[in-house]
This record gives C-alpha cells, sequence and structure tokens, in this order.
C-alpha cells in the first residue's frame, strides 16, 4: 500500500446523470459504453429487487481490518455509494448494521466491497443494500491504516473517487465521472432501440435473424439450412 491518505475534496460525477443511469440498470449501461466498466461477477447482490446509482466514495484497507470504513464515514454524503477493496483477498465480515445505519443518515444509497459482509438480515430490514463477495461473520480489528478516497480496483474494474457506480441484481458497472453524461445519452438510445425491438418480436412481425440483419452473417460462416432428411443422409 502506499502512503495512506484521506482526499477530502474529490470532484464527483453529476448528480441528475447518476440518477439517470441507475433509470437504465448494469446491463444497458454497460452496452451503452462499448462493454466496458463491468465488475466480475463475485461481487454479488444480497438482497432482490433493488438498484441504485452514485457517486462512488473509496477504501483500499488492509484485509481483516475496518478502521478505514470508520473514517470513510465522515467522507460520504448525499448520493454517495461507499464502494471497499482490500490489499489482498479477505472475505472478513468488516461491515454490517452499524456501519449501515450511520451511512443510511449521511444519504448514502449502498455499499459494495470485494469483502464480507455480516449482519444482512438487519441490512434487508434497513433497506440498505450491499453487494459483496462473502457472507461471513468473521470478526475484524481497527489496527491497519489504510486509503479513503484514492482508486481503486474492485474484480476486475477499476474505481476512481467520483465515478458513478451502478448496481443491481444483474451484477456492478463503472462509469467514469467525466463520461456519466455521454453514457447516459448512450444508453437512452440503446433503450429506445430495444423498445422498438421488443414491439416487433413481441407482434411477431420480425424474427431477429432478419431485423438485424444475420442471415448474411449466417451464410458467410458456412451455416446451411438442410433438410432433416438431407441431414440424416448427408453424413453430417
Amino acid at each position: 500500500m502506499n502512503q495512506p491518505v484521506i482526499v477530502t475534496d474529490i470532484a464527483r460525477a453529476d448528480a441528475a446523470a447518476a440518477d439517470a443511469l441507475a433509470e437504465h440498470g448494469v446491463a444497458t449501461v454497460h452496452e451503452a459504453m462499448g462493454r466496458t466498466g463491468l465488475v466480475g461477477p463475485d461481487i454479488r447482490p444480497i438482497q432482490d429487487g433493488v438498484r441504485i446509482a452514485g457517486t462512488a466514495v473509496t477504501i483500499l484497507q488492509a484485509p481483516g481490518d475496518n478502521l478505514m470504513i470508520h473514517a470513510a464515514v465522515e467522507q460520504c454524503r448525499d448520493g454517495d455509494v461507499l464502494v471497499i477493496a482490500t490489499t489482498s483477498p479477505s472475505t472478513d465480515g468488516a461491515f454490517g448494521d452499524l456501519f449501515a445505519t450511520a451511512l443510511k443518515a449521511r444519504g448514502v444509497r449502498g455499499m459494495i466491497t470485494t469483502g464480507g459482509v455480516r449482519d444482512i438480515a438487519d441490512l434487508r430490514e434497513m433497506d440498505f443494500p450491499v453487494w459483496s463477495r462473502a457472507v461471513h461473520s468473521q470478526g475484524t480489528v481497527k489496527a491497519t491504516p489504510g486509503s479513503v478516497n484514492v482508486p481503486i480496483v474492485v474484480d476486475g474494474a477499476v474505481v476512481n473517487p467520483g465515478d458513478v457506480v451502478i448496481a443491481d441484481d444483474d451484477g456492478i458497472v463503472v462509469v467514469p465521472r467525466l463520461q456519466a453524461e455521454a453514457v447516459v445519452a448512450a444508453a437512452e438510445a440503446r433503450v429506445a432501440k430495444e423498445a422498438a425491438d421488443r414491439d416487433a418480436y413481441g407482434s411477431g412481425r420480425e424474427l431477429s435473424l432478419d431485423r438485424k440483419g444475420l442471415r448474411p452473417l449466417l451464410a458467410d460462416l458456412g451455416v446451411e439450412y438442410v433438410t432433416q432428411a438431407e441431414y440424416d443422409g448427408g453424413g453430417r
């Protein structure tokens, strides 16, 4: 770990852009960004049917130690999402309902961690959304310095302080702070296109093969249409 720091004056993405991205969800935003920014599949929600988006306050902390979460609460404000990474793999339950109580009072929309969480019945009851690598009651200490509001890596995705983080049942995607408004426009265009596709498929007017122009691609790739008799007798 580099010199431990707590950065107090981060620039955050536009709040309206973050709210707009929440409406579109992880899969749509990921596709709209050219299939970038996606957090790996090991970080999963502890609840169902919840979607959030907000600006990232980041923590880099030692495994088995939650000292820097205590320090980070002070840096959080309305509309943020707390995002935690450890310097080496850890599933210890460094986060629970007391932290969630403090964060919720500050308007924080949820928490994402590469580590473990506990008190999940309480977290669900208090409607504080969490995405984590593990649910584990293993306790932690408060002894090791770390950093708040520095770049971190969460299951393969880089998260910078102030980036927009979207999380739902499909996973987590990170939108760089300076790209947030452009990604909103791209996501809205994708939603409009998908709505037209959905109408065409739902009415039975078109197949995706034709609407997306995929028949020539099949032919170019050497895929043939044959009858069952041709298949059975053609040595395939």
